[in-house]
């Protein structure tokens, strides 16, 4: 793939022809040689009176030749090829060429005053057939340089200082054999017959063609390369048809197939084009809808991982600011009670360490090749969790049980990330009891030994919750708290999820709500959990 191919993948002049492609040129050029060989047997054929075609046929080619090389144009403002600017160019040269020869061809325009001299028509025809099948040959030859011998500067101007060089040359060339009409070269016995020193026009420009041909062939790159090539074989079959099969006598069966063929040729790279474009404009539009929804996707994970955060570091703090109220309470009494204060700052420490550990379990959750997983033991994890939540469930006159399964329950598991799991179960299930007015406000935290799991639940004996929203308590940002972000619930479950386990959730009847987590057991544990 060159260079070019890597930067516009997609581009006519870059993107490599696929098999479908290559099978329909194929099949495009097998038509044609077919439609030839059917009008060969009647190209002698005169047809009288059709010079009233000439202006349908010269407008229609104008028309498909100017929106070809405006086309090629704005390719080159993005591939900056000099090759597809001269491409461009060949077909603009084309379509400016075929008014004038319109306007002078014999017997079309006579009652309006436009007659000229038979010789003019041939000459403009010629100066058109080998002007574009140069500049065809000359793109084959330089598509492909490197990319520093591109373009570079003002398209705008590069392109409108092209179409009117083309235009000026179109313009001299014109005059300059309607002026001097009498010095042209004799390509015309009469307005319908050829001279013999017209038949070397066709043979330079079939020698042209042949070489632009070969030359594609030998570097076929692109899928312009490949329709090109179909235009060329279009182009030598139009030759075959006006110049050899039809005798070289105008307005015969062969001269209009020809012209058909003509048609065909230049209307071929505008579909290909306008295809091309519009495949081009679809795979944008997608591309674009993608990259949206890519952006929308990292801003949310942006917005969690902020949000879990800051959701995961307010319980420690909270803890530090409780802490650090009681200590300044205990110094700020008529005797300071210096051992009690000393418990509440040593307390603070360990909640600052707590929330520093948990800014590494969310980064460790995101970035999943710098993981730690040691054999746990889930009862001491409770255990460790509960005694440090146990200040603030008194002062929410909340009880806590624990009915822990005899012995260790080990797994593997993250240490921090775990214990974030179950104080954010507790915890929610605290915050659960906090409107309870009526009944004991009651959390209780189990673990069973199952067969190959280790459980562990955690029930409250709160308002629950209702039915209408359960499917979405474990989304991000949805919370039955005013105050709460939504991050709690969606943080436990992707870090149980994360190492093999579930997370789940049920009534507990009579009143309130059990979350259940399963983790893998490990065999047990021959030492401390670390």
């Amino acid at each position: 793939m060159t260079e070019a191919q890597e930067r516009h993948p997609f581009l006519l002049s870059t993107a490599i022809p696929n098999r479908r492609q290559r099978r329909l040129a194929v099949g495009i050029v097998a038509a044609l040689i077919a439609a030839m060989l059917l009008v060969a047997p009647f190209a002698h054929v005169g047809l009288p009176g059709t010079e009233i075609l000439i202006p349908g046929y010269a407008a229609a080619a104008f028309l498909i030749e100017l929106l070809t090389a405006a086309f090629l144009f704005a390719l080159f403002s993005v591939d900056r090829s000099r090759a597809v600017l001269l491409l461009g160019t060949g077909y603009l040269f084309s379509g400016l060429l075929v008014i004038p020869w319109a306007l002078t061809f014999p017997g079309v325009f006579t009652p309006l005053g436009l007659g000229a001299d038979m010789q003019v028509t041939a000459v403009i025809a010629a100066g058109r057939r080998l002007g574009f099948a140069v500049c065809i040959l000359a793109y084959a030859l330089t598509k492909d340089r490197k990319p520093r011998d591109r373009i570079r500067g003002s398209l705008g101007r590069v392109i409108m200082g092209r179409a009117a060089l083309v235009a000026g040359v179109a313009l001299t060339l014109v005059l300059a054999v309607a002026l001097r009409a009498e010095d042209l070269p004799a390509f015309m016995l009469d307005a319908r017959q050829v001279a013999p020193f017209w038949h070397y026009i066709p043979v330079a420009s079939a020698v042209l063609y042949l070489a632009s041909l070969a030359a594609l062939w030998a570097r076929l790159r692109s899928t312009l390369d490949l329709w090109l090539m179909v235009v060329l074989g279009t182009l030598l079959i139009e030759i075959i048809l006006i110049s050899y099969l039809g005798g070289g006598t105008r307005l015969s069966t062969g001269w209009w197939a020809g012209r058909v063929f003509g048609l065909a040729s230049a209307s071929l790279v505008l579909f290909v084009l306008l295809s091309e474009t519009t495949t081009l404009q679809i795979r944008l539009a997608r591309s674009v809808r993608s990259e949206r929804l890519a952006r929308e996707s990292r801003l949310t994970a942006m917005e969690a991982l902020s949000a879990s955060i800051a959701h995961e570091i307010n319980q420690p703090l909270a803890s530090m600011i409780t802490n650090a109220s009681a200590g300044l309470r205990w110094l700020d009494n008529d005797i300071p009670r210096v051992g009690e204060a000393r418990s509440a700052l040593e307390r603070v420490v360990r909640d600052g360490h707590r929330a520093r550990d948990v800014v590494d379990g969310i980064r460790n959750l995101f970035k999943k090749d710098s993981r730690e997983r040691v054999p746990v033991d889930m009862n001491r994890l409770i255990v460790r969790v509960l005694r440090r939540i146990e200040e603030e469930t008194h002062l929410g006159r909340v009880s806590i049980e624990a009915d822990l399964e005899v012995g260790a329950l080990p797994v593997t598991a993250n240490p921090m990330q775990m214990e974030q799991v179950v104080s954010n179960l507790v915890a929610n299930a605290v915050d659960a009891l906090s409107t309870v007015t009526d009944r004991s406000r009651i959390v209780r935290v189990t673990s069973r030994s199952l067969e190959g799991e280790v459980l562990v639940t955690v029930e409250d004996t709160g308002p629950g919750i209702d039915s209408i929203v359960r499917h979405r308590i474990f989304d991000p940002f949805f919370s039955t708290k005013p105050e709460g972000m939504g991050m709690g619930l969606m943080f436990s479950r992707s870090i149980i999820e994360d190492h093999g386990g579930r997370l789940w959730m049920s009534d507990n009847v009579p009143y309130g709500a059990v979350f259940h987590l399963t983790l893998p057991s490990n065999p047990p544990l021959s030492g401390s959990d670390r």
